[in-house]
């Protein structure tokens, strides 16, 4: 019987994820292979450290400078890439699909950005894009809303999908400490990076909730018109006011299909405490879906880290391995549905989303300042949740008002926080954070 041929790898990037890669792949190898149907191989790794890349591979693989050597190698048949960013990264996937190559990458900016024009090329050469380890690490999150909820209509997605961010949030409430010293202790523990920016900015949440949306919705990835905020302008009162009325605040990217278009958004968020979402603290990501038939659905675990986004690139692989075979119009679609079954539904500017909003104000201690306040709130349809006014410090005059409103739209509440920012009895600006009953 003539032995079956391995699946031959070429591994673009021998870094955290790329050396975990190498690892699980050569441990686990009996394991995947049974899986797989037949063995896989990283044949040849490139990496700018060759040095090092030979040391971590331990001489079993050829090792080069030269990625582009790689995507064109024939002997190749699958590329992962695993350097990141939108540069060079672009440039060798395109070249991997234009040579016939499958390609796995982690690299959800690279997807977000130029996402249409990389799964249109792969259609065009009848090849595959996978990118399981580009959203939440190791959690399957992209089998599940591709093939596991195919069955199901929709209609949110809202998830922790930024381990740094989440970490930050944590120790913010459990040790009270301000944004900026907590940041400097996850940049110690390695739980940051250097210049953190993309994280605690909200750009890396958004990057994986484009792609996220996209599959839920069968809508082009359009990353330039999500509406993006971070947590480095959020103060730790509020933090513990929202503890004090039952709420934590987590760093959600939430996309939501509504009847004249979808929301897609990454900010700080109250969600209320007996979630379970609310519940995932430190380094650890989570996504609640929210589907017809199955109702809500949590998926949890690490959302980095060498070897848990080392298994999501490898079960990539194996889903490649198998597939690799069957005629491309019967694999299942890059973005869960039939390319030219994609709609082409608008992503809703930020003022014409709905949720529920916190408000904070600094309001002299005077009658009449709630009515006041109040009446402009009723005036433009919203409705308050529920209050809390705190008694004035020893000597003060002026006391801080907090108050929670029920869904409303975005615009409506900017107006109302102009107005109230003007009146006389309320001092310094209105904090504003939005709020999710995620049910």
């Amino acid at each position: 019987m003539k032995p079956i041929q391995a699946m031959r790898v070429g591994l673009l990037g021998i870094g955290t994820v790329g050396g975990g890669t190498f690892n699980v792949l050569t441990r686990n190898a009996e394991e995947i292979t049974r899986r797989a149907g037949r063995p896989i191989e990283i044949t040849v790794v490139a990496d700018k450290d060759v040095a090092r890349a030979k040391e971590l591979t331990g001489g079993k693989v050829k090792v080069t400078d030269d990625a582009f050597a790689v995507v064109n190698d024939p002997n190749v048949d699958i590329v992962i890439e695993l350097i990141g960013g939108y540069g060079v990264a672009k440039e060798l996937v395109l070249k991997a699909i234009e040579n016939g190559k499958h390609v796995i990458t982690a690299n959800k900016a690279l997807l977000a950005v130029h996402g249409t024009e990389i799964f249109a090329k792969a259609q065009e050469k009848g090849v595959m894009v996978a990118f399981e380890a580009a959203v939440a690490g190791g959690i399957p999150i992209i089998k599940a809303v591709r093939e596991g909820l195919s069955a199901n209509r929709i209609q949110w997605v809202a998830g922790i999908i930024n381990g740094t961010t989440n970490f930050i949030l944590s120790e913010m409430r459990d040790k009270g400490l301000p944004f900026a010293d907590v940041l400097k202790e996850a940049q110690r523990l390695g739980y940051a990076e250097a210049d953190p920016t993309f994280d605690v900015e909200g750009v890396d949440a958004a990057h994986k909730i484009t792609l996220l949306s996209s599959l839920a919705f069968g809508i082009p990835v359009q990353f330039d018109k999500a509406h993006i905020e971070g947590i480095s302008k959020l103060d730790a009162t509020d933090i513990r006011y929202a503890e004090q009325l039952g709420y934590r605040i987590k760093l959600l990217g939430i996309t939501r299909r509504r009847d004249n278009g979808i929301e897609l958004r990454v900010h700080p968020t109250l969600v209320p405490s007996k979630r379970l979402i609310a519940n995932v603290e430190g380094a650890m990501n989570a996504v609640l879906v929210q589907a017809d038939a199955v109702g809500s659905t949590l998926y949890y675990g690490k959302g980095a880290g060498a070897e848990p986004t080392a298994s999501a690139v490898i079960a990539d692989v194996v889903d490649v391995t198998r597939l690799s075979t069957a005629d491309p119009e019967n694999r299942v679609p890059h973005l869960a549905f039939q390319p030219d079954a994609l709609a082409n539904l608008p992503i809703l500017p930020i003022g014409e989303i709905e949720c529920g909003n916190y408000l904070r104000l600094r309001v002299a201690d005077q009658p009449g300042v709630l009515a006041e306040i109040t009446r402009i709130l009723a005036d433009r349809n919203i409705s308050i949740d529920a209050l809390l006014q705190r008694e004035p410090e020893e000597g003060e005059d002026q006391t801080d008002l907090i108050i929670l409103t029920h869904v409303c739209r975005e615009q409506d509440v900017l107006n109302a926080m102009d107005v109230i920012g003007k009146l006389p009895v309320v001092k310094g600006a209105v904090t504003r954070l939005r709020l999710e009953n995620l049910q």
